[in-house]
């Protein structure tokens, strides 16, 4: 196909996944190849009766993770962490005290900063695993949307309320709340709220002038469209302007555009960022699925035979209202975007990679 039709067919399989799906009320979708020739940025559906509209601000969920852990890398090569540190000089010991205990044994000490970029330090997951007897979080995010979530509170329910799962690094277990203390741990080290960390460090200098942390912080640059509206709960709540929403912090909390996620990953991919040794370090792969392994923040869709062809290759992150923000290196070719809905983190990638599969079918990359 040329660049036209190959266009054309990505526009329909993008349309045809929102329209065929009440659930989806909005959802945005950005496809960028220079060695192709190939822009596309497109939306669907709308907000408050109002259009999607391609240059809208929505919520990136744990495509976050990406961020938090560039700025892990960030302060790597300044020399003021490593990755093979332990956590406990940077955490007081309040916060500290039974933080990761398995069969009574109290791993705490043994917890890196490697274990918690690459969900191996087996700690409890706030947001997925099943408190004891508290309320399941997401719930709690809908009970109470004025509730202002400090992640030193999110930190505490978890340890209140969850089990952790296994000594560092002997397994794998996706933890948010591993995320929240990375993010105070960055604090600690920058002086700095994550939120002014993340503007300082990333959105001021790739002039990300529409991306901020919600409910912690402002864009540089107010959007002219409203943020996109996120539903979540089996009722399917509007929870846009929750503050209970503050509580993604670290691990997710950024809201963004299309383009100010291109801007981002165009300057890790060409190591404007970071440098391509500290780069390379992130790519400490741990098991997440099958065909997806997990790095320093980094999920990377590696080749299954008959399952996952090579052309599919590409690594990046993904988030559970799917959302994805992946880079292709066959193609030199990003994949940016989002279906916005909760639990859709599967089908979010899946759409993405129907359109990665039509892109490799474009004459240009023949």
């Amino acid at each position: 196909m040329d660049i036209k039709n190959t266009q054309k067919s990505i526009e329909k399989i993008f349309r045809n996944t929102v329209q065929k799906d009440h659930k989806i009320h909005n959802a945005y979708l950005l496809v960028h190849s220079d060695k192709l020739g190939i822009h596309l940025n497109i939306a669907e559906g709308s907000t408050n009766n109002i259009p999607a509209n391609e240059n809208q601000p929505y919520y990136v969920a744990s495509v976050g993770k990406l961020f938090t852990s560039v700025l892990a890398g960030v302060l790597v090569e300044q020399g003021k962490l490593s990755y093979e540190d332990t956590i406990t000089p940077y955490l007081d010991e309040g916060l500290l005290q039974n933080l990761h205990v398995v069969k009574g044994r109290d791993y705490t000490n043994q917890i890196r900063i490697r274990h918690l970029l690459n969900h191996t330090s087996g700690i409890h997951d706030y947001f997925g695993d099943k408190p004891k007897h508290a309320t399941l979080m997401l719930e709690q995010i809908v009970r109470e949307p004025s509730h202002f979530w400090t992640p030193r509170e999110v930190i505490q329910w978890s340890k209140e309320n969850l089990n952790s799962h296994f000594p560092p690094g002997k397994g794998f277990h996706y933890s948010d709340t591993g995320y929240h203390l990375l993010g105070l741990i960055i604090e600690k080290i920058t002086s700095v709220p994550f939120q002014a960390a993340l503007k300082q460090y990333i959105f001021q200098p790739l002039e990300m002038n529409h991306s901020y942390l919600v409910q912690h912080s402002e864009p540089l640059i107010k959007s002219d469209h409203p943020v996109a509206n996120i539903y979540i709960g089996e009722t399917r709540i509007d929870v846009t302007q929750h503050r209970s929403l503050s509580i993604d912090y670290a691990g997710g909390g950024i809201v963004s555009t299309s383009d100010d996620l291109l801007k981002f990953m165009k300057a890790l991919v060409k190591h404007v960022i970071i440098s391509v040794d500290t780069f390379e370090k992130m790519k400490d792969w741990a098991r997440f699925f099958f065909g997806i392994d997990y790095g320093y923040g980094i999920m990377n869709i590696k080749t299954i035979p008959v399952f996952m062809p090579k052309k599919l290759n590409s690594w990046g992150n993904a988030g559970f209202i799917g959302s994805f923000l992946f880079y292709n290196p066959g193609m030199d070719a990003y994949f940016i975007g989002s279906l916005n809905q909760q639990g859709y983190h599967v089908k979010g990638v899946r759409m993405m990679l129907k359109v990665i599969n039509t892109l490799s079918k474009c004459d240009s990359f023949k």
